[in-house]
């Protein structure tokens, strides 16, 4: 994070936006507590359970046919609202590891994180692996404990694991009061509050009791003695250990407040959200391969970090979710795609609520817009107002999986084609076109995508699909000299494709076989990550 105090202040329609993700371990309650933003952000009516029956209480934010299935979020949804005179735009992420690399490119979209902790469980594997991503980029990150109102681990021991596990300071920005069915609220430790929690409505605010600090005689009256005594005793002994909330440190990510409470009793979202507005950083400067760009500046830019086809089955539609880095964006501009040096006009950009769209007549830096076209655009592209920029750190990370890839009709291949190179672009899965012989190969980071990939490309192109096993298990993109790439796939015609942008893909059986190239043809990098840059 770069040293904000000497940058211009931002305009106020800049400087009002926050734009976030939220991550968590898989079932820690990151969708509840997405479907809880909208709705205190006013942007939907009544949250819906993930799990619930009937149509009338699908979540709004998982729109695809498996995700509502599952009960698990595999695309991330982007979805803008307004709360306190501040602009929300909160990107949701799939919280299953079979879908991270979706998620790492996510991250490279926001300025800060949202981390789902589940009380009973604490720090989970999945958590600790997009810490890292968010670690790299020196995210600020805000904690959230949710399920209080179950057996939880005591809150101690919840701080300490994080600080143990995460390497970084955690400072309480709430106390809990109980836990599990002696769960009452917490207290608002920034500003000296009891917050309530109310069991009999789900969908209603909490209510919060201003008090003056601790020893408020108010207290008594809304806690018990035992439970009050305890609260004391916790808070003075968190204000002893544990650091103050220091804002500086938490924009460059060192610190991070946590704040504890119930998502699926709307309990302590409220607050998280005032903390995200008060607390959390204006849209912050992009990285280019030529320079730094400043959101302050005039000129409208902005990358694509993720492409989702088929949102709607009814057009074959794709829609490239677009970060603004700078500028002041107007419905119909025209904009140069960098990639291909053509313009662009803008003519039908779209905001999101969850699966819900509106045309969007405007937007400003740090706001993320869909942009509806046939394919011209790709992750990583960049769009500008004629200056040629190259947006970088956007990963493209090598599979773990390979498998080939056969249509169950023969007749068919072309339409298979059709298919893979548009979820390829998505960036859903790598699609590998081997030199000798036909057919495809389609590489992953988790097996759960095949799945998805094959009931997707059944759903949206009517084309039953089977998964085979591959000899191969990994790839690698090669770059060097060009007369040492033509000699290197000459010597290994059996192991070479092309990913369906027609760059050289090494497949590999063995650790030896990377070892072995590495040793024969040292002018070669054999890399596991590509930046998706144009």
């Amino acid at each position: 994070m770069l040293d904000q105090s000497n940058r211009p202040a931002l305009p106020p329609e800049i400087a009002r936006r926050r734009t976030f993700a939220i991550i968590s371990h898989p079932d820690a309650g990151k969708t509840t507590l997405t479907e809880k933003f909208l709705l205190f952000g006013g942007a939907i009516q009544m949250a819906g359970q993930v799990r619930a029956k009937g149509e009338a209480r699908r979540t709004r934010s998982d729109f695809m046919k498996m995700e509502q299935e599952r009960g698990i979020s595999v695309s991330a949804s982007a979805m803008s609202f307004e709360y306190k005179g501040w602009r929300f735009n909160l990107v949701d992420t799939p919280g299953h590891s079979d879908f991270s690399e979706d998620t790492y490119r996510t991250l490279t979209a926001v300025d800060a994180a949202i981390m789902v902790i589940d009380g009973a469980k604490g720090v989970e594997s999945q958590t600790r692996k997009l810490f890292e991503v968010c670690r790299l980029r020196d995210l600020p990150i805000l904690t959230f404990c949710n399920k209080m109102d179950r057996e939880s681990r005591d809150t101690f021991e919840i701080i300490d694991e994080i600080q143990e596990n995460l390497a970084i300071d955690v400072a309480p920005a709430s106390w809990p009061i109980g836990m599990g069915r002696d769960f009452l609220g917490c207290y608002d430790i920034v500003h000296d509050r009891l917050e309530l929690i109310d069991r009999a409505d789900r969908n209603r605010v909490a209510e919060s009791i201003k008090i003056n600090g601790l020893d408020d005689p108010l207290l008594a009256e809304h806690v018990p003695a035992e439970q009050l005594a305890t609260l004391r005793d916790e808070v003075a002994m968190a204000r002893e250990l544990l650091p103050a909330f220091n804002r500086q440190s938490f924009l460059e990510g060192h610190m991070t407040p946590i704040w504890f409470g119930s998502a699926i009793n709307s309990f302590g979202v409220r607050e998280l959200m005032d903390g995200m507005g008060e607390f959390g950083p204006e849209p912050q400067p992009q990285k280019a391969a030529e320079r730094q760009i400043a959101a302050e500046e005039t000129a409208v830019t902005g990358f694509v970090f993720k492409v989702q086809a088929n949102m709607d089955p009814k057009h074959r539609d794709r829609v490239a979710f677009v970060r603004l880095a700078s500028g002041h964006f107007e419905r119909g501009m025209k904009l140069l795609h960098v990639r291909s040096k053509k313009q662009m006009s803008v003519s039908n950009p779209v905001l999101f609520l969850a699966a819900d769209r509106e045309l969007a007549e405007e937007a400003w830096a740090g706001d993320i817009i869909g942009i509806p076209n046939h394919g011209q655009l790709r992750i990583g592209d960049a769009l500008t107002e004629g200056e040629a920029l190259r947006f970088t750190g956007i990963p493209s990370f090598a599979p773990e999986l390979l498998q080939t890839v056969r249509a169950g009709d023969p007749m068919k291949a072309k339409h298979l084609e059709k298919a893979l190179m548009q979820f390829a672009e998505e960036g859903a899965a790598k699609v590998f076109k081997p030199a000798i012989g036909s057919g495809f190969i389609v590489g992953v980071v988790g097996a759960l995508q095949f799945e998805v990939l094959a009931s997707r490309i059944e759903q949206e192109y009517s084309l039953p699909v089977r998964f085979e096993g591959s000899q191969f298990t990994s790839a690698r993109w090669v770059t060097g000299p060009k007369a040492e790439i033509d000699r290197f796939v000459n010597i290994n015609k059996q192991h070479i494709a092309h990913d369906h942008d027609g760059d050289i893909v090494f497949l590999t059986r063995l650790q030896w076989d990377i070892d072995r190239i590495t040793r024969d043809f040292p002018e070669l990098r054999l890399t596991a990550t590509k930046e998706m840059m144009v």
